[in-house]
């Protein structure tokens, strides 16, 4: 297979939708020699949100640590090349065809043999593994894909396991309460091996069982490590944090909001529980990059992107605005799946907003994506509906000009990757 066939394979794959269980991964990874068991070693990152932000921080400290450091998170914004790092450099189009044509027939073999077709998800967690493993990679730090317990990540036994925090999302797979899909990301805590989480409330004293039955060493925040922020400017923040008896003063990331220092503070408390220099904690929080989350696209006109897709990360987002803009009310494109939460979520949001532009997210579970103009439209927000993504940005952008406000691309980040690609041409031209 060349790349194009590859992708047009895992599509295939992908029709089987999210069918969570190890039992398929388990038997594939058996045939191709269990290349996660080869001797790496695993940080484990489980959460509703901030997962993907907080493994990049551990990730890119690692790597400033000297290791060789592999990194698997998904979805991806652009390509899929971008679901697999070394040293964040992503995997080559040519390496992931050659990776799933080598793996393709023993898939042919285990349906052959009886056992249901492994999910696009779980072909990519295998792709990941058999990367990692081929190049010799000291450590990989792998962000659960959905929940935890019977994701297809969860196949190793990681050095530490990191929950960021539980919120309500993915209901349908996950449970209907807080406390049920606690219980579901508690699975990836193991038998002896530490456990660093945000969690607080009814999970937390999910958390707490699951580490207690198992053994495992639990450090929470505002218990056991702490943060305080410093500085806080549209370039970057300055916070310190507090582990046992160590303090790391003065420490910079090159992200926007509060939830982002958080998350950095649990990629602290993993770097000084894995004994990493405090040099490398620095240089790495300062050198991680995770674009679609507030990020500013452009400062004239100011174009702010960010991947909040729940009510948990609509909360952020509300805090963030608050904090940097007190004075704005932006225009908004935004779109959310059809599996979401969508009216607690923009109930969340809808108050900041002057005006909305409702858009279709480029998934098959986009469903009644238009109804968001509904909901926006109740709480007395103007609102403009456009399937189209690129002419949903132009119209966003004609009204933030109109009106001399900031535009804010939010809602999904399936819909967000595909703004982040048609604005800097819209930007560039003028042509709105």
């Amino acid at each position: 297979m060349d790349y194009q066939e590859a992708l047009a394979f895992l599509q295939e794959a992908s029709k089987f939708g999210m069918n969570l269980g190890l039992e398929r991964i388990k038997e594939l990874l058996k045939r191709l020699g269990d290349p996660q068991a080869c001797g790496i070693k695993y940080v484990h990152v489980g959460g509703t949100n901030g997962k993907g932000s907080t493994a990049a921080f551990v990730a890119s400290i690692l790597q400033a640590a000297g290791f060789k450091v592999g990194f698997f998170s998904s979805p991806h914004l652009h390509s899929y090349c971008e679901r697999m790092k070394i040293n964040w450099l992503d995997i080559t189009e040519d390496r992931v065809a050659d990776l799933l044509s080598s793996i393709k027939p023993y898939l042919a073999a285990m349906v052959a043999d009886g056992f249901e077709p492994p999910t696009e998800f779980e072909i990519s967690t295998v792709v990941a593994f058999c990367y990692f493993a081929q190049e010799n990679v000291d450590w990989v730090v792998l962000e659960v894909g959905l929940g935890g317990e019977l994701d297809a990540t969860n196949v190793i036994v990681p050095e530490v396991s990191i929950i960021t925090n539980v919120a309500l999302d993915h209901v349908a797979q996950l449970g209907k309460s807080i406390e049920a899909i606690a219980k579901t990301k508690a699975g990836i805590i193991k038998e002896n091996q530490p456990v660093i989480s945000g969690v607080t409330g009814v999970a937390e004293k999910i958390i707490k069982e699951r580490v207690n039955d198992l053994k495992a060493p639990l450090y929470l925040a505002g218990r056991d490590f702490c943060w305080q922020i410093f500085e806080q400017n549209l370039a970057f923040q300055v916070f310190s944090c507090s582990f046992g008896q160590k303090k790391l003063e003065n420490l910079k990331i090159n992200f926007l909001g509060r939830h982002q220092v958080q998350n950095a503070a649990l990629a602290v408390a993993t770097a000084v529980l894995l004994n990493l220099s405090e040099d490398a904690i620095r240089k790495g929080l300062e050198q991680t990059k995770w674009p679609g989350r507030l990020e500013i696209l452009c400062t004239k006109p100011l174009v702010l992107l960010d991947g909040a897709h729940n009510v948990h990360g609509m909360r952020s987002l509300s805090v963030a605005l608050t904090d940097y803009w007190p004075n704005k009310k932006p225009v908004a494109v935004l779109s959310m799946l059809g599996d979401k939460d969508r009216e607690n979520a923009l109930a969340v949001i809808l108050p900041h907003l002057s005006h909305a532009v409702i858009t279709r997210p480029p998934s098959t579970r986009a469903k009644k994506w238009d109804k968001l103009a509904d909901i926006c439209r109740a709480a007395q927000v103007p609102t403009e509906i456009e399937q189209d993504i690129k002419k949903a940005c132009q119209i966003g952008l004609r009204l933030a000009k109109e009106k001399n406000e900031m535009l804010l691309v939010t809602g999904s980040l399936y819909m967000l990757a595909e703004a982040r690609q048609y604005l800097p041409e819209l930007l560039k031209e003028g042509n709105y």
